[in-house]
């Protein structure tokens, strides 16, 4: 408990709370702390992630809560303080060989004892336990964080007694063969998910008890970085779980800086990696009716970066984002203390570290709150041929270890999307355990598909294929049929009584017989209104170098034309939404080019917030413009961007509350068709500048509400 004392202080040093944003409800950004409420994490988001069960959770959710901030409650899942479950303080029963361990009997640990979890059957008990003290501290939302089992474990005592539950067999090593292999994952597939549906039933019935309505969400990475970091998590399956309300997309430089091969050359490729990543989390909700954030982070995980590494990452991955117009809810950054606190490199000397640039402090909070301004209505792209998805199930995750795992850059599905984005095209991978949802495909014309390195989970998404081809839409099958895993006992091959694979599944939904489109390979054949090409290869190859390369597209190309879509290629990605235009270029495309924007833009990106009149699209470039003529005229001062949280002051024209990240430099641009007299905050005159109808007002941001006023 904290002393008496040591609650008058924190009292005395929390200042009044916030005004309340009359859209704070609508939960539009959010950002994770495990702290208490400090100068340097006051990111003034409608919601505070308050992380981590136990450690004085009531406290610290009451000290973000005095700040105005709506409380919800995150916590990890496969790791953690989980010292009471291991060691029998919670049922009297020790849980240690319940650690995941791999084959050399080695258990995998996120340090020292906080080991990543085989969930036995009561471990979700034990983490609703922990989640009904925020749900009594008065959370209204909970974060289950990272359901996350490592794809080289399975050999712990723990595991071997679930797959003797689940299985009704003695258990097997996962490396002995793809079968194994295969059992391993759906295993561990499964077990994460009954964990959290225990936790999801908790809350429901704590609900109906008290009358509340709190949600749950589950933060994760994308179902291509845990494929290719070899991880295994139940990913969609979770919506289909009554209690699960949706996602947080853990898309971030950490993620998405993994290399991948494109044209033969393997580097990293943040932006266009993350423009998938943040892709295939939308689709895990379409249609669905649940909701997804999508993370940013301002730093990484990753210490060892300069701060230059750090500022480009996350405009790359920034951008990535707010390319998927369908998703306008955001977590601004987890740890906002060791972006605005900490120091860099954290290798490097002490005294060659340094702290956040004051720039780059400037502009995060001028991204940070035009964030909360992304769900608009007008929404137009400039881009190559939209109406394209690469199909990809949750089994991406099964084949990644021995005895034959897929290809290490993942490049069975890269190598289907990546010559598409870099032809500036909004490529989508497409959830293909979601095939079957009502108005799910409806935004495609185009849907390619591989059963190398993924198997279908069922034969429902099949169908619902099958009835999308009939209706017009063009799929594209790309399958050498030597995939090792097409041989383990499923659904597809009646549990390995006969040889058939799920590609033969899908052309017999189709009216296809197999001998007669081997016939037909590699040409067009037309299924109702539509039409399916089966390419007889391993897309993997299409990575290799530009012929390959070259050779994919031209059939995706002619799918498209077939399909009634403008084929189109460019060199950047560009989406307006409302005012605010978000800007690619493509590096390695093969239409590599300029491109220039005429009228008045705002680079928020750029914490001087200058107009330009001619803003050029090169390739690496990201940006953020505000466009100043699509801006609507009002009558009085209107604040166009905020280095700082800034709310209008009831009544009040030309006054808002202020308040940001404590000590940084803060900017306010007003759109005002007259000249102030002078611009103070709270009584202080502060430095302005005004022309051509814009005013920029600066100052020092301070953790604590005040009044700017421009007076005239």
């Amino acid at each position: 408990m904290v002393s008496a004392c040591a609650q008058a202080t924190l009292a005395a040093e929390s200042p009044p709370a916030f005004p309340r944003d009359p859209k704070q409800s609508d939960e539009r950004t959010c950002f994770q702390t495990s702290e208490f409420w400090s100068p340097k994490g006051n990111l003034r988001s409608d919601v505070a992630l308050v992380y981590g069960i136990g450690e004085r959770l009531t406290e610290r959710i009451e000290s973000w809560r005095k700040r105005g901030y709506d409380i919800h409650v995150m916590t990890g899942v496969a790791w953690g303080n989980y010292q009471d479950y291991l060691y029998g303080r919670f049922d009297g029963e020790n849980h240690v060989d319940n650690a995941q361990t791999d084959r050399h009997g080695n258990k995998i640990s996120h340090g020292g004892d906080v080991y990543y979890m085989c969930p036995a059957a009561n471990f979700g008990e034990f983490l609703a336990k922990g989640v009904e003290e925020a749900l009594m501290a008065g959370a209204t939302g909970i974060h289950l964080e990272e359901p996350e089992f490592w794809a080289r474990a399975g050999y712990s005592d723990g595991f071997k007694r679930e797959w003797k539950d689940y299985y009704d067999e003695e258990w097997q090593a996962p490396h002995g063969s793809v079968e194994a292999q295969w059992k391993a994952s759906k295993l561990k597939y499964f077990l994460y998910r009954r964990a959290l549906a225990q936790v999801f039933a908790r809350v429901d019935a704590w609900n109906r008890e008290h009358g509340t309505d709190v949600k749950c969400y589950v933060p994760t990475h994308s179902l291509l970085n845990y494929a290719h970091w070899h991880i295994v998590s139940p990913q969609s399956s979770l919506a289909r779980i009554d209690g699960c309300d949706g996602y947080i997309a853990q898309v971030w430089t950490g993620t998405s800086r993994t290399p991948n091969r494109y044209r033969g050359v393997k580097r990293e490729r943040t932006f266009e990696t993350a423009f998938l990543e943040y892709g295939v989390m939308q689709n895990l909700v379409r249609s669905t009716g649940r909701r997804v954030w999508y993370l940013n982070d301002p730093v990484e995980d990753n210490p060892r970066h300069d701060w230059t590494d750090y500022r480009t990452h996350w405009e790359s991955t920034l951008t990535a984002s707010l390319l998927q117009p369908e998703v306008w809810r955001f977590e601004v950054a987890p740890w906002p203390e060791r972006a605005f606190g900490g120091r860099y490199p954290r290798n490097a000397p002490e005294d060659q570290r340094q702290g956040m640039p004051p720039d780059y402090a400037t502009e995060l909070q001028v991204v940070m709150s035009a964030l909360a301004d992304m769900n608009q209505e007008q929404v137009e792209w400039d881009s190559g041929t939209r109406g394209i998805g690469v199909l990809v199930s949750d089994s991406l995750m099964f084949q990644r270890e021995d005895p034959a795992p897929s290809d290490p850059d993942m490049a069975h599905i890269y190598g289907q999307a990546l010559p598409l984005v870099k032809r500036g095209m909004p490529v989508e991978p497409v959830q293909l355990e979601n095939v079957g949802i009502e108005g799910f495909l409806d935004p495609f014309k185009v849907l390619t598909l591989t059963y190398s390195g993924q198997k279908p989970l069922s034969s429902e998404p099949h169908q619902a294929l099958a009835q999308w081809v009939r209706q017009g839409g063009e799929l594209v099958v790309v399958d050498d049929d030597a995939d090792p895993y097409l041989a383990v006992p499923e659904w597809w091959n009646d549990g390995g009584k006969r040889p058939r694979s799920p590609r033969l599944d899908l052309f017999e939904r189709l009216g296809l017989a197999d001998e007669e489109f081997v016939q037909a390979e590699g040409r067009r054949v037309e299924v109702g209104e539509g039409a399916v090409v089966w390419l007889k290869e391993n897309p993997a190859t299409f990575s290799d170098d530009a012929a390959r390369d070259d050779q994919w597209v031209g059939e995706v190309q002619a799918a498209a034309e077939h399909a009634g879509l403008e084929w189109r290629t460019t060199s950047h990605l560009m989406l307006q939404r409302g005012p605010y235009r978000v800007v690619a270029g493509l590096d390695e495309s093969p239409t590599e080019r300029a491109t220039v924007l005429e009228g008045r833009w705002i680079n928020l990106f750029d914490p001087r917030l200058e107009v330009q009149p001619r803003f050029e699209v090169q390739p690496g470039t990201r940006a953020l413009l505000l466009d100043l003529q699509a801006i609507p005229q009002s009558p009085g001062p209107r604040v166009l961007a905020a280095g700082c949280k800034a709310l209008p002051r009831e009544g009040q024209e030309a006054a808002w509350t202020i308040e940001g990240v404590g000590d940084t430099p803060g900017v306010l641009l007003v759109a005002s068709s007259n000249v102030p007299l002078r611009v103070e905050v709270d009584g202080e005159e502060v430095s302005w500048e005004s022309h051509d109808g814009l005013c920029w007002i600066r100052f020092r941001n301070e953790a604590r509400p005040r009044v700017l006023r421009m007076v005239f």
